[in-house]
C-alpha cells in the first residue's frame, strides 16, 4: 500500500482518515476510551463509542485538565478544548496491515499534573521517519482527575488510562502497519513513572514487550499519604474528598485547588515529610490493587523478567529546576543542610554526603542530593532490581550539556526528550538552545538516541552490554559516546541498599 493524501483505516470502533506528512501517514485524536465525564468521571476508563462513516483523524484531541502554572506555563494552552480527553495519535511509514513494524508507545511527563500528547515537543514525525517504526502517543488523565486518591473511585486512574491505551494498540495497531507482538512503551519523568508502574501492574501484563524508562522519579505515594493529600485538595475546593462530591465540580476549579495546595506544600511537612518540599501533590499510589507494590519491589520479585528494559538518566537532572527557580548560584548553606537532611539516604544522609563530596560548595551539594534522590538513583536502582529479579536491563547516562543560556543548564532534566524527538525549537527546547541555535553536536546525539531506541525496539538490544551488578557497564551519551562503568559511582555507593519505599504519611 502506498501513502495517499487521505488514507482510511478501519479499527474496532469505526473508520478513520489520516493525512500524508512528508512520507508518513499521521492519525490524530482517535478516541481509545469514552470521555471520562458525567457518570464516568473519576472512574476507570470505559470503551470508546463506535461511529458510522469515516472520522477525520487530523487534529489532536483536547488535553486533560491540568496545572498550567507548572514550570512557569501560564495562560491558555495552544490546544483544542473539550472533554474527549482520552485520544491516541499514530505516525506510521505505511498503513499496510502486512508491514508489521515494531511499535513505540510514548507516555509524556509533567510531574503527574500536566502534559498532553499534542505538545510540539512530542511531534513524532522525526522519530518515526528516522527509525522506520510506528510511533504512538496518547493523552491520559493527570492531576486530580488522574491521581487524586478519593473515595468511590479507583486509585491511579491515569495509569488505568495508560493500560487502556495499550489495549487499544494491541487491538488496532496492525491496521496501521504495526506489530502488536513488538510493542515498546517509553516515557520520561512522570511518563517514566508510568512505564515503571506498568511493569508492576498485572492489568498491563502482555500489552508490551519492551520498556524504556527515562529519568524515573522516585516518588510513589503510600495509600495513607495519597488520601491525606486528597483531603487537603478537596478542602481547598470546599468539597468532600469523594467521587460523588467532586464529579460535579468544574475541572478548572479542582485544578486550581490542586495548584493552591501545591504552592504551600511545606506547611504540611510534619505529615508529608519528603513530599512537602516538592512542587507536586501527585504521584502513582501504591494502593495494593491497581499498583500492588513499588516498581523496585515488583521487579526484584521478577515481575519484569520477561520484559526487556532500557533505563537511564541525565547527569544534571535537577539543574533545570534550580535555574527555573532562580536559585543558581544563590543556594545558602542553610538550604543545603535542610536538603541533605531531608533527602539524603538514611539518618546520616547529611554527613554521608558531606564526607563523600568534601570539596563541594553548598549549591553543588544541594543540586546533587536532589538529583540523586529524585531521578538518578531511582533510575539506576530500577535496573538493579530488574537484574536481581532475573531480567535484563541496559543503562545509559546523558552527559552532554545543553548549549542554551551560556551552558548553565548542563545535562539537565528533559534534554533527552528534545534530542530523541528532534524537536529542538519546541517546548523545553526553547530554553535548552536559547541564544545558541542548534549545534551539529545536538543532531549527532539525536541520531545516536534514535538509533539506540530503534535497535532496542526491534531486537531488545540498544547496542551496548546489559547492566551487570559487578561490572556496572553503562552507555555514556555524549558527542563521543562510550561504554564504561557507571560514572556516578560515589552517589551509587551512598544509596546502595536504599529501597525507595512508597512515601509515608508521618502522622
Amino acid at each position: 500500500m502506498t501513502v495517499a493524501d487521505d488514507l482510511v483505516v478501519r479499527i474496532t470502533t469505526g473508520q478513520v482518515r489520516g493525512r500524508d506528512q512528508e512520507g508518513l501517514v499521521v492519525f490524530r485524536g482517535i478516541p481509545f476510551a469514552a470521555p471520562p465525564v458525567g457518570e464516568a468521571r473519576f472512574q476507570a476508563p470505559r470503551p470508546a463509542p463506535t461511529w458510522d462513516g469515516i472520522r477525520d483523524a487530523w487534529a489532536f484531541g483536547p488535553p486533560p485538565p491540568q496545572d498550567m502554572a507548572f514550570q512557569g506555563r501560564t495562560g491558555e494552552m495552544d490546544a483544542p478544548m473539550g472533554d474527549d480527553w482520552l485520544t491516541v495519535n499514530v505516525w506510521t511509514p505505511d498503513a499496510d496491515p502486512d508491514a508489521r513494524r515494531p511499535v513505540l508507545v510514548w507516555i509524556y511527563g509533567g510531574a503527574y499534573k500536566a502534559g498532553h500528547a499534542g505538545s510540539p515537543g512530542y511531534d513524532a514525525q522525526h522519530l518515526a521517519r528516522a527509525t522506520d517504526l510506528v510511533v504512538v502517543t496518547f493523552n491520559h488523565r493527570v492531576g486530580i482527575e488522574g491521581f487524586a486518591r478519593i473515595d468511590g473511585a479507583p486509585a491511579n486512574r491515569g495509569l488505568l488510562d495508560q493500560v487502556a491505551a495499550l489495549a487499544w494498540v494491541r487491538d488496532n495497531i496492525a491496521a496501521f502497519g504495526g506489530d502488536p507482538g513488538q510493542v515498546t512503551v517509553f516515557g520520561e519523568s512522570a511518563g517514566a513513572g508510568g512505564v515503571a508502574s506498568l511493569l508492576a501492574m498485572a492489568s498491563a501484563r502482555g500489552l508490551f514487550h519492551r520498556a524504556i524508562v527515562q529519568s524515573l522519579p522516585g516518588t510513589f505515594f503510600s495509600d495513607e499519604l495519597a488520601r491525606d493529600v486528597a483531603i487537603e485538595i478537596a478542602r481547598e475546593a470546599g468539597l468532600d474528598p469523594t467521587a460523588a462530591a467532586l464529579s460535579g465540580a468544574d475541572p478548572h476549579r479542582l485544578t486550581a485547588a490542586g495548584e493552591a495546595v501545591g504552592a504551600r506544600m511545606r506547611e504540611y511537612a510534619d505529615r508529608w515529610g519528603q513530599l512537602a518540599p516538592t512542587p507536586t501533590p501527585f504521584s502513582p499510589v501504591v494502593d495494593g490493587e491497581v499498583l500492588p507494590r513499588t516498581p523496585w519491589e515488583a521487579l526484584a520479585a521478577g515481575a519484569g523478567r520477561e520484559v526487556d528494559l532500557l533505563v537511564g538518566h541525565n547527569r544534571d537532572e535537577y539543574r533545570l529546576f534550580v535555574v527555573l527557580g532562580g536559585k543558581l548560584g544563590k543556594v545558602t548553606e542553610e538550604e543545603t543542610a535542610e536538603a541533605l537532611r531531608t533527602f539524603g539516604p538514611g539518618p546520616d544522609g547529611e554527613q554521608s554526603y558531606r564526607a563523600a563530596y568534601p570539596d563541594a560548595p553548598p549549591g553543588e551539594l544541594y543540586e546533587r542530593v536532589h538529583t540523586d534522590w529524585l531521578f538518578n538513583m531511582p533510575s539506576l536502582h530500577l535496573a538493579e532490581a530488574q537484574s536481581a529479579g532475573g531480567g535484563q536491563a541496559y543503562v545509559y547516562e546523558l552527559t552532554w550539556p545543553a548549549p542554551g543560556l551560556g551552558g548553565v543548564l548542563g545535562a539537565c532534566h528533559g534534554m533527552d526528550v528534545q534530542l530523541l524527538f528532534g524537536t529542538y525549537e519546541a517546548d523545553l527546547g526553547n530554553l535548552l538552545f536559547a541564544g545558541s541555535g542548534v549545534p551539529p553536536e545536538a543532531k549527532t546525539l539525536t541520531a545516536d538516541f534514535q538509533s539506540a531506541w530503534s535497535s532496542f525496539a526491534r531486537t531488545g538490544h540498544p547496542g551496548w552490554p546489559a547492566y551487570d551488578p559487578s561490572e556496572r557497564l553503562v552507555r555514556v551519551m555524549d558527542v563521543a559516546p562510550e561504554t564504561r562503568p557507571y560514572p556516578e559511582e560515589t552517589a551509587r555507593r551512598l544509596w546502595e541498599g536504599y529501597g525507595f519505599p512508597a512515601l509515608p504519611l508521618l502522622k
